[in-house]
């Protein structure tokens, strides 16, 4: 019995020795094993084990495009452009010239001169012999496309819309700091391109520094911008010469009795032009509706009402039909059209609408308004729209008193707003407000003295960032109730850019007078009135407005053109 308990013993103590053995190798394989390459195998999942898969790193080429516009929007913060050295705002002519040499072009605008130089990809603003715009096409920037840019530096700023006869541009415009604007330009969304590639940037000091630091834009002039005067007579005379070189209109409207002839519409016009050498460019403007609103003289073919063309419902006839119309501008010398009618025609009653509308239809007047827009736009013609937010459902004439329209803002959200809307969407670069009195939306002042309609509803809600100008204040709808300086005043700040005053040379220059009061009483800071100043010569650029004078118009030539049209 003691042998064998012995024997236990022994085999107990060999037993306890092996498994602290066997524990203490494994646990320094299993180190080993931690600092060892795993296998192929040990990265197998189990059967019954859940994949999961890690987010894979963006491609290379995705990588160096996002890490493109950040470099790009961080020379913006400096004022530069890739592959330049040059600073906008810093960099004088005489640096560029020395370093670079002439320019291949030079376009002169009436916001500075602008050097091409081809060869290094590159375009300079220069104002008062100083960079303040600098323009990159260089190849690297093709490759960014648009979400790129708005996927690495988020929603723009600003929106803007560029289209004339070869382009349909889209404008993002990031600001960057204080002092700078880094503007992307690419090729206009479309259901075969949603996402289309850079065409160029531009980094600009701003309009607003510009027009801040310009001494020759006195305050008189500044204000003189943001007034559309209607004129009389049929030829040059003193108070037009006034208007011009004293009061500096930034605009001019033809009434009916102003044209008599082509001959003489062309002299006269021609006659202000040379008057205002060395000024900002003028708009010149017209009601050229077609239809019964037709003003150009000389026996041009009249076209349809908007409602019989409205009735065919064809938008490509509606965009000839506004490239035609264009033409006849252009050959006369105008460069704005307050046109078309946005209006919905949903009042039989309405005394001053009715046919100048396309429809009762708001998709009808949308679709056929929006192209006659664009087809204006095309001859490089401004196209006011008008007379926001909707003169459709009204029963009396502005011209005569104020009308009033008692719709719930749900009702004109659902209607009168949607031609609007949509036009902003397309591009439109100018909206005539109207004289009209809607309670649900400012049960105070009419809508062209109106900050929640023009400022709240047009600006803020449709995203509209063009410029806003009313239509004439010398209507009754306005001058039965306000003394006319007073409604501009009240115009201006509720956000107005120009004021139009179509009749009567005296009430031009008591507009004047009162807003210029204003601005030295301090009722309207120097500030507000630069950011029209600012959306006017913008415009004015994008036109590329200039003082050079029209030639003969040849009506045959215009009737043919529209006998074309008028024959589909």
């Amino acid at each position: 019995m003691k042998q064998k308990g012995l024997l236990i013993g022994i085999i107990g103590i060999i037993s306890v020795v092996l498994v602290i053995s066997f524990l203490y190798f494994n646990n320094n394989r299993s180190e080993k094993n931690d600092q060892a390459a795993p296998s192929y195998e040990s990265l197998q999942p189990d059967a019954d084990e859940e994949i999961v898969d890690d987010q894979e790193e963006p491609p290379k080429e995705e990588t160096d495009i996002l890490t493109l516009v950040k470099e790009v929007y961080s020379l913006a913060e400096k004022g530069k452009v890739p592959q330049t050295s040059f600073i906008a705002g810093q960099t004088k002519l005489e640096e560029i010239q020395e370093l670079w040499g002439e320019p291949q072009t030079i376009d002169n605008t009436s916001i500075g001169d602008f050097m091409v130089y081809p060869d290094h990809d590159v375009t300079i603003g220069i104002k008062d012999q100083l960079a303040f715009d600098i323009r990159s096409n260089a190849s690297s920037l093709t490759g960014i496309h648009l979400d790129d840019i708005k996927n690495t530096l988020g929603e723009p700023d600003e929106v803007r819309y560029y289209q004339d006869k070869n382009v349909n541009q889209t404008i993002l415009i990031y600001q960057v700091n204080s002092t700078f604007q880094l503007k992307w330009i690419l090729p206009k969304p479309t259901e075969q391109e949603p996402n289309p590639t850079v065409h160029h940037i531009n980094v600009v000091t701003g309009i607003q520094k510009s027009v801040d630091e310009d001494e020759s834009l006195s305050l008189d002039k500044k204000i003189g911008q943001m007034i559309f005067a209607g004129i009389s007579g049929t030829k040059m005379n003193s108070n037009m010469n006034n208007l011009i070189t004293k009061y500096h209109v930034g605009g001019i409207i033809f009434n009916g009795d102003n044209l008599v002839s082509p001959k003489q519409t062309v002299t006269y016009l021609n006659k202000i032009k040379q008057a205002n050498q060395g000024n900002i460019p003028l708009f010149f403007g017209v009601d050229q509706e077609g239809g019964r609103i037709s003003k150009l003289p000389g026996g041009l073919i009249d076209f349809p009402t908007n409602l019989e063309i409205g009735s065919r419902n064809d938008p490509s006839l509606s965009f000839e039909i506004g490239t035609v119309l264009g033409k006849e501008l252009h050959a006369f010398g105008f460069n704005v059209n307050f046109a078309p009618v946005l209006d919905v025609n949903s009042n039989p009653d309405n005394p001053v609408i009715g046919n100048r509308s396309f429809s009762s239809n708001p998709e009808i007047v949308s679709r056929l308004g929006i192209q006659t827009m664009k087809g204006l736009q095309s001859q490089s013609i401004v196209s006011a729209v008008k007379h926001f937010p909707g003169h459709g459902d009204t029963q009396v004439d502005s011209h005569l008193e104020l009308p009033k329209v008692n719709k719930t803002r749900a009702e004109l959200e659902n209607l009168e707003l949607i031609p609007f809307r949509q036009a902003v969407k397309e591009g439109v670069d100018m909206v005539m407000i109207g004289h009209i009195l809607v309670p649900a939306l400012d049960k105070t002042f009419p809508s062209s003295m109106s900050k929640p309609i023009i400022t709240d509803i047009l600006r803020k809600q449709l995203g509209f960032n063009g410029v806003v100008i009313t239509d004439d204040f010398f209507m009754k709808a306005i001058t039965n109730d306000y003394e006319i300086g007073e409604a501009a005043i009240q115009s201006i700040k509720a956000g107005s850019d120009i004021v139009m005053v179509a009749h009567d040379y005296n009430k031009v220059i008591e507009v004047h007078t009162a807003i210029k009061n204003a601005v030295t009483n301090g009722e309207i800071s120097e500030k507000r009135i630069d950011e029209s100043i600012e959306r006017i010569l913008q415009l004015k650029e994008k036109y590329k407005l200039n003082d050079s004078p029209v030639q003969p118009v040849n009506v045959d030539v215009l009737n043919q053109e529209i006998e074309q049209v008028l024959s589909r």
